[in-house]
């Protein structure tokens, strides 16, 4: 069992900068892999970012690459999102997952845990 919780959503001008973690329980934590995905209001939920447990292998979806960076702490049991030069239409929530056997990054029903998610909003 593996439990995720996010902080460091909030409220940010257009071009500012937020970082998210996700803190997981378990000892477990470094076999999984962790993603981060978001829901804006009337949308499906997206993938955002994905991180092998080695932390050697990233994913990232288009719309984000270049201006987001994932990455973890296998030591500290925590995942970051930094999010740079942010975009009204990253306003959403952010949810963090893990995942034992993802053998595709991006599909979140490959995901067995999630957090209950923080939320961003990017104002123009």
């Amino acid at each position: 069992q593996v439990q995720l919780v996010e902080s460091g959503g909030g409220l940010v001008q257009a071009g500012g900068s937020l970082r998210l973690s996700c803190a997981a329980s378990g000892r477990t934590f470094s076999r999984y892999t962790m993603g981060w995905f978001r829901q804006a209001p009337g949308k499906e939920r997206e993938f955002v970012a994905a991180i092998r447990w080695s932390g050697g292998i990233t994913y990232y979806a288009d719309s984000v690459k270049g201006r987001f960076t994932i990455s973890r702490d296998n030591g500290k049991n925590t995942v970051y999102l930094q999010m740079n030069s942010l975009k009204p239409e990253d306003t959403a929530v952010y949810y963090c997952a893990a995942g034992a056997s993802v053998v595709v990054a991006i599909r979140a029903t490959l995901y067995d845990y999630w957090g209950q998610g923080t939320q961003v909003t990017v104002s123009s």
